[in-house]
């Protein structure tokens, strides 16, 4: 049944991502004003008339507000406005598959959800995790129902993080996640599967708070209030420099927290080394997607003017090297396989930060592609990680060493794991970081010697993944226990072959997925440009 209802969820994105760059797909613009006309043909033509000369302005006078609160019409007023509010908004144009519908009408909490170039990428990623996950989560003997109950709930809380466009319809789906991967880790994890639930927890939570806090102040600011993501875009460069810089700050930590940017990444591998192989699969596959994703759609839209300010440039560029040179030197490290590629989703994640600092085209679409393909090559080696522990059961690197001669299948797939996370020419990992560091060259924010610095992590995750590939896989079998090992069977291989393939197609065909990416992203950088100039800060 789980794997009929992730079947079912991929099927479904696989027509939105099909479908998506066809001209003729309805846009949100087109689907806002289909609300709106239905709204108003519902009133009467005198109250309809006074409706659509009050929503002509650009703020409600006193003597309209007067006579919409006299005629009990202001609410309707407030609501077609915001609509209005969301149509304005440059996203609005490149967001798509749009759903509407009133939820909680007192404090004007509405169900929005759709996609554009930078959520369905990360949405048809999740789906296809899903199905994978489920397949090699097959031999789960320790209360199965409850364990694909919670996957299929945690899949549903990830797909609605890259849909909505209510920021609390977007909280409650953010919460939804952390639930099932709490007891995802806490039941079916390792010896210290406690201790890691329990740190995930307080992490997350400590950032939930403080999005909340955030969001709750952008609705009491904006005037109607709204917890619409679009029309909070569209009014936020007004909004006090000040207030943008608390309102950066809260929603960064928050988001910090879950990419994880240092120093808030220490609950991560201690999540990943005690959670089930295919919740860390998802957990590094798009779980920390959640993070960067709410770094490009909130952060930067939401506080554009705090968003390219020096402080936070300097912040950003420092934070993005640390991860990076930091995650790589401790990957390098690690005695612990699982630990090692932990460590690596720290530092390949520092590239997402070094692109949004950049700010230019090609530095957040190297940001947004980068997410995708880490996505690819972080699951693909936890996978990995998981068919050797299954066999060997430890994960000391040490104590490994020929196994590509027992297991040449596995060992073959492997490399395609290994290179793609390193990078090379080819496969999926490196166009995400080509583009950042282009994006990072050509930008006036980002000095020279920063991008020196970084570069010297491609030859920092060169050498430990090269030396756990010569560990691990190459010469002779250390241990007399290797030589029964069997090679991968079908349950492992239907789970790591389509992220190969996806692997190399992105990397053969980078264009796949960039031409999903660029008008979103190009999006991006004009609305914090544009948010930046309403606040008088030159633009870039």
């Amino acid at each position: 049944v789980a794997l009929l209802g992730t079947v079912a969820a991929f099927i479904v994105t696989l027509g939105l991502v099909t479908g998506y760059l066809k001209k003729d797909s309805p846009t949100l613009v087109v689907a806002f004003q289909g609300v709106t006309q239905e709204r108003l043909a519902g009133l009467a033509a005198d109250d309809r008339t006074i409706v659509q000369k009050a929503l002509e302005g650009d703020r409600l006078d006193e003597s309209n507000r007067k006579v919409l609160e006299a005629k009990g019409l202001l609410r309707v007023y407030e609501d077609l406005a915001e609509l209005k509010l969301a149509m304005a908004a440059r996203p609005a144009q490149d967001l798509k598959y749009t759903e509407f519908a009133t939820w909680i009408p007192s404090f004007r909490i509405n169900y929005i959800m759709a996609v554009d170039g930078l959520s369905l990428p990360l949405v048809f990623l999740a789906a296809l995790l899903g199905v994978l996950c489920i397949i090699y989560s097959w031999n789960i003997e320790k209360m199965t129902k409850g364990y694909m109950a919670l996957f299929l709930l945690l899949e549903t809380g990830i797909i609605g993080v890259f849909c909505a466009l209510d920021f609390f319809l977007f909280y409650v789906f953010w919460e939804i996640v952390l639930l099932p991967m709490y007891f995802l880790i806490g039941v079916w994890g390792g010896p210290r599967r406690i201790y890691a639930a329990i740190k995930f927890f307080i992490y997350t939570l400590v950032g939930s708070v403080l999005m909340l806090l955030a969001l709750l102040a952008m609705y009491f600011q904006t005037d109607p209030h709204t917890f619409n993501v679009l029309a909070l875009m569209k009014v936020a460069p007004t909004y006090s420099a000040a207030f943008q810089w608390w309102i950066f700050v809260a929603l960064f930590i928050a988001f910090a927290i879950k990419v994880p940017v240092f120093p808030f990444h220490t609950w991560l591998p201690d999540a990943h080394v005690e959670a089930p192989t295919a919740v860390s699969v998802v957990l590094a596959g798009v779980l920390l997607k959640m993070g960067g994703y709410g770094l490009f759609r909130f952060s930067y839209t939401l506080a554009p003017a705090a968003a390219v300010s020096d402080t936070v440039v300097t912040a950003m560029i420092v934070l993005g090297l640390t991860n990076m040179v930091y995650g790589a030197l401790c990957a390098m490290a690690q005695k612990d396989f699982k630990s090692l590629v932990a460590y690596s989703s720290i530092s390949h994640m520092g590239y997402v930060l070094l692109g949004l600092a950049a700010m230019t085209n090609a530095g957040v679409q190297g940001a947004a592609l980068q997410m995708f393909t880490h996505g690819i090559s972080s699951a693909m080696l936890f996978l990995l990680v998981g068919v050797i522990y299954e066999r060997a059961h430890h994960r000391d690197l040490a104590r490994f060493g020929g196994i590509g001669l027992q297991m040449p299948y596995y060992t073959g797939i492997a490399m395609i794991g290994f290179f793609a996370s390193l990078g090379l020419p080819g496969l999926s990992g490196f166009w995400g970081e080509a583009f950042v560091f282009l994006g990072a060259w050509n930008s006036h924010f980002i000095p020279r010697w920063a991008i020196y610095v970084s570069i010297t992590t491609v030859v920092l995750t060169a050498a430990y993944l090269l030396w756990t590939i010569q560990r691990v896989y190459l010469g002779e079998i250390k241990d007399e226990h290797y030589k029964s090992f069997p090679d991968v069977n079908l349950r492992e291989v239907l789970a790591l072959a389509p992220l190969g393939i996806l692997a190399i197609v992105v990397g053969v065909f980078p264009s796949v997925i960039l031409d999903y990416l660029n008008g979103a992203m190009n999006t991006l950088v004009q609305v914090v440009n544009e948010g930046a100039k309403v606040a008088g800060i030159g633009g870039f």
